[in-house]
């Protein structure tokens, strides 16, 4: 994956040279990649082609490292630390971070517009994208996130800001690698619909968990920040333990949604147990 981001990425040589440099930057040399991974496993339990997986797992994690950029920023959440090392903004400057977010989404849409796939399966891709990017999905998402600082959620309300913020991206990315194959049953994308679902949500809560209970050279960002900010998480509302518990209920749902797929989901079912174990 580092291989096909940084082919699809500009060179560092083109001008303009800062705005590319802090492009990669921003893009290579870090992150779970946990995206393309969901983007590689569901296509290959749909036989898809692997150049088509490649760029749409760059596109999804693209997008995904665009949002970093910008969630970073002193108007959003105001962090120094990314990945281990400083987050974009500090690293280059305010103004060249915004324009790397800009220009990271645009990219991601035109790598998705140029795979080699017939027009339909392009739309339908490029659709899933923008929907989950946009302020029916991670945009959402990061809105209700900064609206909701210093109050008090429900479990309801905080499980839809995730289902946005976190979820929606984590699900295009799963519908993606299936798109990018052999046609998909409407039973087959409800199946799929239900694992990504259980998956985003259990990504969130452990997310939360580890803030709570990790340091920051563990996490490569700054731990204890939810806390400090005031931000209701699931660790705020349900209690360490309870959170433990729900995460692992998360990855059994997501294991019982595959149940359709067989064997051939083995891949999905490893990574529903990656993000659920993860220590960072």
């Amino acid at each position: 994956m580092e291989t096909v981001l940084h082919s699809l990425l500009p060179e560092t040589t083109d001008a303009p040279q800062r705005l590319h440099a802090a492009m990669q930057y921003a893009v290579l040399d870090g992150g779970k990649r946990v995206r393309p991974l969901l983007v590689f496993a569901a296509g290959e339990l749909f036989e898809a082609d692997t150049v088509n997986m490649a760029r749409a797992a760059a596109a999804v994690e693209l997008i995904h490292a665009y949002s970093l950029v910008h969630d970073d920023m002193p108007c959003m959440d105001d962090d120094a630390l990314r990945r281990g090392k400083p987050t974009v903004h500090k690293q280059f400057d305010e103004a060249t971070a915004l324009l790397v977010g800009d220009a990271l989404q645009a990219q991601a849409f035109e790598i998705l517009a140029n795979s080699p796939l017939e027009a339909s399966r392009k739309v339908a891709m490029l659709s899933t994208l923008a929907q989950a990017a946009g302020s029916r999905g991670m945009c959402g998402g990061q809105a209700i996130d900064l609206a909701a600082v210093g109050e008090t959620l429900t479990l309801a309300e905080l499980e839809q800001m995730h289902k946005l913020k976190t979820g929606a991206l984590l699900q295009a990315a799963v519908m993606l690698g299936a798109l990018a194959g052999k046609t998909l049953l409407a039973a087959e994308a409800a199946a799929l619909h239900a694992y990504a679902d259980a998956i985003g949500l259990a990504f969130q809560v452990v997310d939360d968990i580890l803030d709570a209970t990790a340091d920051s050279a563990t996490l490569g960002k700054t731990a204890g920040k939810d806390a400090a900010d005031n931000k209701p998480t699931y660790v705020s509302l349900l209690g360490l333990d309870a959170s433990l518990v729900l995460a692992e209920k998360l990855r059994l749902d997501a294991h019982g949604a595959l149940l359709p797929f067989g064997d051939g989901a083995e891949r999905l079912r490893e990574l529903a147990d990656l993000i659920v174990q993860r220590k960072t």
